[in-house]
């Protein structure tokens, strides 16, 4: 790491290194053994809860270098999706850009944390209301109809695969966004997204860096059709 990359804003925002380690080894479960999520679910539901208290305070989630990622990634976005899920909404930040990006787009942000999503709730301006809502949610057990989504996207979040896809509808799009690039305790390299996505039936659309995080974009080929 260079001197500036160590004195940048950035880099200064970087979470604990013990919250890091968890946030990677959590991932790792996610992504390559699935099936160990529930082990370790309520401990990660719990950890949230006790975070939710002046999460907006420490983080700053609005800022627009913590959101420059997910920007990025609706940059390469076609179409204009009118129907949004935002996985891991936290404190709501990430599904407020959507409705704002979209105008014509109802968005649903969720998130495993009650007190979170209460957060987000109170952060709603009345311009929006009729068209972005918030719940509880497991990302590995969506409350959703299979394809009921034109675009799920995610920032900061491991990649839950199997639900994701599955409500993914046939055309639509997946953003997998990072606000720190590896750094990001919840990172997932792209290599694995990439081969991840693909071996259930998306296309990788694009990658790449904006601010200073990182972007995964696929796409679902609409039935019978190959993108490109």
């Amino acid at each position: 790491m260079t001197a500036a990359e160590r004195s940048s804003p950035q880099t200064e925002r970087l979470p604990p290194l013990p919250i890091r380690a968890m946030g990677k080894a959590a991932s790792a479960v996610v992504t390559r053994a699935p099936v160990l999520w529930p082990v370790i679910r309520g401990a990660t539901r719990r950890f949230w809860e006790r975070s939710a208290a002046g999460w907006d305070e420490r983080i700053e989630p609005d800022r627009p270098e913590h959101l420059a990622p997910l920007g990025g990634a609706l940059d390469r976005v076609d179409g204009e999706p009118e129907r949004i899920l935002e996985l891991g909404t936290g404190t709501g930040s990430g599904a407020l850009l959507l409705a704002r990006r979209y105008p014509h787009a109802d968005v649903v942000g969720v998130d495993i944390s009650e007190a979170m999503v209460r957060s987000a709730r109170a952060k709603v301006p009345t311009e929006l209301r009729g068209r972005v809502r918030f719940a509880a949610a497991d990302a590995g057990e969506l409350p959703f109809e299979d394809a009921s989504f034109d675009l799920v996207a995610q920032l900061n979040l491991p990649a839950y695969f199997d639900e994701t896809v599955r409500v993914l509808s046939p055309g639509g799009h997946l953003i997998v966004a990072s606000s720190l690039g590896p750094a990001t305790p919840y990172y997932t390299s792209d290599r694995l997204l990439r081969r991840g996505f693909e071996r259930r039936g998306l296309e990788t659309v694009a990658t790449g860096p904006a601010g200073g995080g990182t972007y995964f974009v696929a796409l679902r080929p609409a039935r019978g059709e190959r993108s490109g």
